[in-house]
């Protein structure tokens, strides 16, 4: 097994049968997994905001709304067809420390409306609450994993 972990912010697609791809401690973040069975492709995006901010600094990947598309352009280049997808999302949650309005819900809505536009189907989620999240996507099989991780 090759445990690839997604850093905040990031993504990555692999066709390498031996990859998981990980990310870990999703609380208002959202992460999205893309799955071709055919292909045998998978990807994972790590989406901290809902909308791309101009200037450069900002990376499209960063955002849920422009990082979903450049997640679907990787996984295209790579043999995946947009019929054969298997989607999943996870995060999205309103963790107890976070006072500030709710990003969670708005990381779920910009990518919900990407994945729309894009007519892409989402297949499962697991999002809000307060426990943070993480995801596992094996690229041999497309298993995913959503476990909460331990509020303790």
């Amino acid at each position: 097994m090759n445990l690839i972990t997604i850093p905040l912010g990031e993504f990555q697609v692999s066709t390498d049968a031996e990859a998981v791809l990980a990310t870990d401690s999703l609380g208002s973040c959202i992460a999205v997994t893309i799955y071709d069975p055919v292909a045998h492709v998978g990807g994972l995006l790590h989406a901290q905001l809902p909308e791309f901010c101009q200037g450069p600094a900002c990376m499209h990947h960063l955002f849920a709304d422009t990082g979903v598309s450049k997640l679907l352009e990787e996984t295209y280049r790579r043999g995946a067809k947009k019929d054969r997808l298997i989607v999943t999302i996870a995060g999205g949650g309103q963790p107890a420390q976070e006072t500030s309005p709710n990003w969670g819900k708005k990381n779920y809505l910009a990518v919900r409306k990407s994945l729309w536009k894009l007519g892409v189907m989402l297949e499962s989620e697991a999002v809000g609450g307060r426990a943070p999240r993480s995801v596992r996507l094996e690229v041999a099989t497309g298993k995913c994993w959503l476990p909460e991780l331990d509020n303790d």
